[in-house]
């Protein structure tokens, strides 16, 4: 098992995903979104498990102008603005080689155990 959690230290979505991993004794590796971020490939991979960018973006998020020019947008462009504003991405996304999760879904990290 090679479980990615992407987000950012104050989320609390995120803490509760690494004490998830944690009390079960699976190791995990942490990427913060504001330091290093997913790449092109990373973020196509999640899109196509979590079901395309949309899935992917926060409704939420506390940038309103970003989110309303990211939805905006032509999706071809979409992805790339969304590379660019991390912050617009729902936390925490864990990966589990080919498959992945947005949100805090300990459901379904259980059927990867």
């Amino acid at each position: 098992m090679n479980i990615q959690i992407f987000g950012t230290k104050k989320n609390p979505d995120t803490r509760k995903a690494e004490r998830f991993f944690k009390e079960r004794g699976i190791r995990f590796q942490f990427v913060d979104l504001k330091e290093k971020g997913l790449s092109r490939g990373e973020l196509r991979s999640v899109m196509q498990a979590a079901g395309g960018l949309d899935a992917l973006i926060d409704p939420a998020c506390r940038d309103r102008d970003l989110l309303a020019l990211v939805m905006h947008l032509v999706p071809e462009d979409r992805e790339q603005k969304v590379l660019d504003n991390q912050v617009l991405l729902r936390q925490p996304i864990v990966r589990n080689g080919k498959q992945a999760a947005v949100g805090y879904q300990p459901e379904v990290w259980k059927t990867w155990l």
